[in-house]
């Protein structure tokens, strides 16, 4: 698997990887359903460090970073992996390259998730990775049901 900065080119596939209207709500919870290429062209001018993970050199994951205080901190947003390929570590691999990211290129001590409750498989590959509660915040869902927006928060060790 590779971990590479995403291109414009890339973003038909990033689009794909969002098919429903659960998922985009998990991913980009401000998103429209159906996703399409000019939202991740939003993305692309409002945050930093788009990030792809390929396999045979095709998108099957996506992160980036927003809300960059460089020296300080940096939130990872918009985590998703292709259906096909979850469970099988593309995931952790994304996570970790994401903090790295935030550590080596904006000097981040501490790196932030945001997760809902019934996002479970995330929530748990969040708490793997070492990143502990701080907040919830109420949120309604797609389908007007009350859910829990979980922020989590990873220190990183000094330089």
């Amino acid at each position: 698997m590779e971990l590479r900065a995403a291109t414009e080119q890339d973003f038909e596939a990033i689009v794909g990887l969002v098919p429903t209207r659960e998922e985009l709500f998990f991913v980009y919870p401000k998103g429209e359903h159906p996703f399409s290429v000019e939202q991740v062209r939003a993305l692309a001018r409002s945050r930093e460090a788009l990030t792809v993970a390929l396999e045979d050199a095709v998108v099957i994951g996506f992160a980036n970073l927003y809300d960059v205080q460089p020296g300080c901190s940096a939130f990872i947003g918009n985590v998703v992996v292709a259906r096909a390929w979850r469970g099988q570590g593309v995931g952790r691999r994304l996570v970790r390259h994401m903090v790295a990211l935030a550590r080596d290129e904006y000097g981040a001590r501490e790196v932030r998730i945001s997760v809902f409750n019934t996002n479970t498989p995330a929530l748990l590959l969040y708490a793997d990775a070492g990143f502990r509660p701080y907040a919830l915040e109420r949120r309604t869902d797609p389908a007007a049901a009350r859910v829990g927006l979980i922020h989590m928060k990873l220190a990183l060790p000094g330089r």
